[in-house]
């Protein structure tokens, strides 16, 4: 038999794909109307995602708090604790503060990224002792509550002490995730792992709501990487966040998820006909967004990230509000940086 087609290019289905995501990307809304058309687009683009992300429970659970743990670390006290997100559901969280405080505190609910799991925002080990080197999330949530924030730091699904159990027996260093054998399954029953974590994240907001040291007017969120995919979600779909900021996270899916392969969590099925992730980013308008990202950043590439900046500019100045939107574009890679976002969410919360 002879052979042909040498040119194993014909048989890519590269040229497919490209075609494929030019046909399907959605414009999300039209920014270019006059400022009421403009929140009605936003709006309609805001129910579409949430049809994407699935349905969140119609009977919100008991949150069921308890403390856990009580510990004092730099001025902070530092509690272990836990509440309920879904029926059958725990989760483990810290919560930081200042120990001398006078008066109702703003607060944060943050949103770590891959790694071993809440301990991570605060630099710690595996076994919750501190860590030499604060490590990629350079102990964000230490800085925050440092600078007077309550801050709220629970585990993400998939993560830390939230693997699967055989994860968790296996793998003591908690190096390893859970994402993509609970996403498969949530799948199945027609959910998505980013609108769990989404819901969880809504339900962390609702525990905020309940703490009598919170100033539940002066709320935000402070997500990376994957946590600034919560974040960003949470932000879009709950306004009681009045301000947020995302670190290693906005771009395109074109320039990054479509680029290189993710972890699964960062997909969600169908998005694409709705919007691009800046225009989804864009349902935060017209409040506060911060966004930061390094320049040697190579899972959210930084060229994609400036797209994403330039895009959220045109969302933000069709609402009026072009000042609510900050950026910094730091020498770094994968990682938070802190240098302004820091501060700039103290500030925005404190207005």
């Amino acid at each position: 038999m002879t052979r042909k087609g040498g040119n194993t290019a014909m048989w890519s289905p590269d040229y497919f794909l490209e075609k494929l995501y030019s046909v399907t990307a959605g414009s999300g809304f039209d920014a270019s109307t006059g400022s009421e058309s403009v929140f009605a687009g936003q709006q309609a683009l805001r129910k579409r995602v949430m049809a994407s992300l699935g349905a969140f429970p119609e009977c919100r659970a008991s949150l069921q708090s308890e403390l856990l743990e009580v510990a004092e670390h730099g001025g902070l006290i530092i509690e272990k604790l836990a509440y309920s997100t879904y029926e059958g559901m725990r989760v483990p969280a810290y919560a930081l503060y200042p120990k001398d405080r006078k008066n109702k505190l703003p607060a944060v609910l943050a949103c770590h990224g891959h790694g071993i799991g809440q301990r991570s925002a605060l630099g710690m080990n595996p076994d919750g002792t501190f860590a030499a080197d604060p490590g990629i999330h350079n102990r964000f949530a230490v800085e925050l509550a440092q600078r007077g924030m309550f801050v709220l730091v629970p585990e993400i699904i998939g993560f830390g002490d939230r693997r699967l159990r055989a994860s968790v027996e296996s793998d003591s260093s908690a190096k390893d995730y859970s994402c993509a054998p609970i996403a498969m399954q949530l799948l199945m029953c027609g959910m998505t792992i980013a609108g769990f974590r989404a819901y969880e994240a809504v339900r962390g907001l609702d525990y905020l709501s309940s703490r009598g040291e919170v100033d539940h007017e002066r709320i935000g969120t402070f997500g990376f990487s994957g946590g600034g995919l919560i974040a960003s979600l949470t932000a879009a779909v709950d306004e009681r966040i009045r301000a947020t900021v995302l670190c290693g996270y906005a771009n395109t899916y074109k320039g990054s998820i479509l680029h290189r392969l993710h972890c699964v969590d960062n997909y969600i099925p169908g998005i694409l006909l709705h919007a691009e992730q800046p225009e989804i980013i864009g349902l935060i308008a017209p409040r506060p967004l911060f966004v930061e990202s390094g320049e040697q950043d190579e899972v959210f590439p930084i060229e994609s990230a400036k797209e994403a900046i330039r895009r959220l500019t045109g969302i933000y100045r069709s609402f009026g509000a072009e000042h609510q939107l900050d950026f910094d574009l730091f020498s770094g890679g994968h990682e938070i940086s802190g240098r302004e976002s820091f501060d700039w969410l103290k500030s925005r919360l404190s207005s």
